[in-house]
């Protein structure tokens, strides 16, 4: 969910830029987790709200709604590692995609319990143990590798052409 269908670093950036006045530059942290990017992360994702005003990331609303009309379509999340992202995460996906019933929706603290055809991540350590297809969501984290067994995709129209066209 974050990093993929939301828009995680955008709302990291923002709220960097609200507390310290200086907005950083996504060249400077590519290769770095999130932590070490962001100072205040671990803060930030344990305030309630956090999650609810996350950004959608571009054309994502209308591709996984095409996704989800012709495959069985599972949004899953980490969501119990932050505990009170749990409804957060539930009612920003009720209404930033609708089409996804509660009962397609997986809230985890492993994604290697989820079995599939095929992930879309944006984290190794999600992907790795998966035994279907992988697509690697690119994220500034994960920019400097290059060598990975997991297919890149940059966008949600990448996805879109190599999943619907």
């Amino acid at each position: 969910m974050d990093g993929v269908l939301a828009d995680v670093y955008h709302r990291f950036l923002d709220l960097h830029e609200t507390e310290s006045g200086k907005r950083i530059v996504l060249q400077n942290i590519i290769g770095l987790k999130e932590a070490e990017a962001f100072p205040n992360l671990l803060n930030w994702v344990n305030t309630p709200g956090f999650f609810r005003g996350m950004p959608v990331m571009s054309d994502s609303q209308r591709v996984l709604k095409e996704l989800n009309d012709k495959y069985e379509v599972i949004v899953t999340s980490m969501a119990t590692e932050f505990p009170v992202s749990l409804t957060d995460k539930q009612l920003w996906l009720e209404e930033h995609y609708p089409y996804i019933s509660w009962k397609q929706v997986v809230f985890c603290g492993r994604k290697e319990i989820i079995k599939g055809d095929l992930m879309i991540d944006d984290h190794f350590k999600n992907l790795d143990n998966f035994i279907g297809e992988t697509l690697l969501f690119t994220q500034p984290h994960n920019m400097n590798v290059t060598e990975t067994r997991h297919r890149r995709v940059e966008s949600w129209i990448e996805i879109e052409n190599l999943l619907l066209k």
